[in-house]
């Protein structure tokens, strides 16, 4: 993530915006629970920060995706041939 995006990600007074979900009354349960043990004021702000984290391992995840393709084109751009691509690829997945 870019570190400007990350500043703005760190702002406290960013915008909100209220949504519905339903969610397993046992489940609400246990982040009530849980909550405060972890140093949350409420299980809401625990719902927002377990969002927040998969979000952003996905978002690195699917960057680096974005990276290693462009990096494939840049390496067919420059006449490395497809069965070198794939076998590189082969080893490193």
């Amino acid at each position: 993530m870019k570190s400007i995006d990350l500043k703005k990600r760190l702002n406290r007074d960013r915008p909100m915006i209220s949504v519905t979900i339903r969610i397993p009354k046992d489940v609400i349960e246990d982040l009530k629970r849980i909550a405060p043990q972890l140093g949350f004021s409420g299980y809401q702000p625990l719902i927002r920060a377990y969002i927040g984290q998969g979000l952003r391992q996905d978002l690195a995840r699917l960057e680096g995706q974005l990276n290693v393709e462009k990096f494939i084109n840049s390496l067919r751009k420059h006449g490395v041939d497809e069965t070198t691509i794939d076998e590189a690829i082969s080893e490193a997945g």
